[in-house]
């Protein structure tokens, strides 16, 4: 499918022990037997070589070159591994080396481009490869090996032959339509078929968001009065002095932003200055910065002081956050001891009752994160996608339209889903998708 051959370093471009420079299409075994000075062309594929790099008679480095010999390599192609020694000098000079051989620079992405496209790997395991180098922490690597070892691919194959037994039913009927009564199909095979298969779309699709919240995590943002003890509470939870505590009223007057983890359980904290009445310009910014934070949060904690009965002020912030996902507590319980609510001593780190609170709110996302699902955004949409046109397409078989017209959107539906492994992929999708990767891989 290829004829040029191409190379990039696959290492970090810094100081190290090694370097590896990769090199893959039809003539890796020219490029690497001349620079070598060694003749490699009958090389074994699965096989290391020791030998010299050279430039004319120059010894450059010396390497161990892998070889892994088509089909078998990751490319599909003739691929070639050099580990030369390390640093940023010495393995630029040999990655030169290559290109003046013959090789041009590859792009990002490219290598697993080929793979996908030689059908070593369909879009979903390609994805996961640039999703297990990004991870950050163990579930999100687990998510992505998963994926890479045909996780969605799995997923999606079922839906796809029912809806393709559907819109054969409807064609063979189109086709022959002496065989079967039209209305007596529709009600007992056609719309029966496509209402569980909405069902089943629709059970996928949830499943991904829900696991979205965990490998993503989920923007908290920390809202209460003045010296209420927010910022105790951020440098509790990040178990670090990340913001400024004292007596006085107002010391928070911007965004302080922080990550934890709890338990698999990623939280992205923002500590907002005090949501209050104030004359103070600047303070006034760090409020509107404050409630642009609420607006865009998926968790809020208002956090309310045990030792004062709610005010005018707590009443506004419990009204301002009535309809978001939130978690009410009450801090300073080593001074005022509270029975019946959430409560916390953030100064003293005594934050558990919160963190429990926290890891049983998001219970079910936790779980569907630990489960093979749709792993982001473009697989989710086009799901999203799917599932809209069949509902289209069961609306129109309720309300009596031709099976003719009602196949548009079968077939709509059926393309959404191949598009999420790439068999209906579009060239400028792929583009997209695979430059967002590092280069070498």
């Amino acid at each position: 499918m290829f004829t040029d051959t191409i190379a990039a370093i696959s290492t970090a471009n810094a100081m190290g022990a090694i370097s590896v420079i990769r090199i893959s299409g039809e003539d890796t075994m020219d490029i690497i037997s001349a620079l070598m000075h060694k003749d490699l062309h009958d090389a074994r594929g699965y096989t290391v070589h020791y030998g010299t790099v050279r430039e004319n008679d120059e010894p450059v480095d010396e390497v161990l070159v892998s070889v892994f010999r088509k089909p078998h390599s990751y490319t599909g192609e003739d691929t070639a591994e050099i580990s030369c020694h390390g640093g940023v000098y010495i393995t630029r000079r040999v990655l030169s080396l290559v290109l003046g051989a013959g090789a041009r620079l590859a792009m990002p992405g490219e290598f697993t481009q080929r793979a996908f496209l030689n059908g070593k790997m369909d879009l979903s395991q390609a994805e996961a490869v640039n999703d297990l180098i990004q991870a950050r922490d163990s579930q999100n690597a687990r998510s992505a090996i998963h994926s890479m070892k045909g996780s969605v691919k799995k997923l999606i194959e079922p839906l796809t032959e029912e809806l393709t037994q559907i819109i054969a039913n409807i064609e063979v009927n189109i086709d022959y339509p002496e065989y079967d009564d039209v209305q007596q199909l529709t009600e007992e095979e056609i719309l029966p078929a496509a209402r569980n298969w909405l069902v089943q779309i629709g059970k996928i699709i949830q499943k991904a968001k829900d696991a979205a919240v965990i490998r993503e995590g989920i923007n908290t943002v920390i809202l209460g009065k003045p010296n209420v003890g927010k910022s105790s509470l951020l440098n509790a939870l990040l178990e670090e002095d990340k913001a400024i505590v004292t007596d006085i009223a107002g010391t928070t007057r911007d965004l302080v932003e922080g990550t934890v983890r709890l338990d698999g359980i990623t939280l992205n904290l923002i500590d907002t200055a005090g949501i209050h009445d104030s004359e103070d310009t600047v303070e006034k910014i760090g409020i509107e910065r404050s409630l642009d934070a609420l607006r865009k949060a998926q968790l809020v904690i208002v956090v309310l002081d045990a030792g004062r009965e709610p005010d005018e002020e707590d009443e506004k912030l419990l009204q301002m956050t009535e309809d978001k996902n939130r978690i009410i507590v009450y801090n300073k319980n080593d001074l005022h001891p509270l029975e019946g609510v959430l409560s916390i001593s953030a100064l003293q780190g005594d934050i558990e009752a919160l963190t429990d609170a926290i890891r049983e709110k998001y219970r079910d996302e936790l779980s569907a994160a630990e489960t093979d699902t749709l792993n982001n955004e473009r697989q989710i949409g086009l799901a999203m996608t799917a599932e809209r046109a069949m509902q289209d397409a069961v609306s129109a078989l309720e309300n009596g339209m031709e099976l003719d017209l009602v196949t548009i959107d079968l077939q709509k539906s059926w393309t959404a889903l191949k598009e999420i492994t790439g068999e209906a992929g579009r060239e400028d999708l792929l583009d997209e998708i695979f430059s967002r990767f590092c280069l070498g891989k």
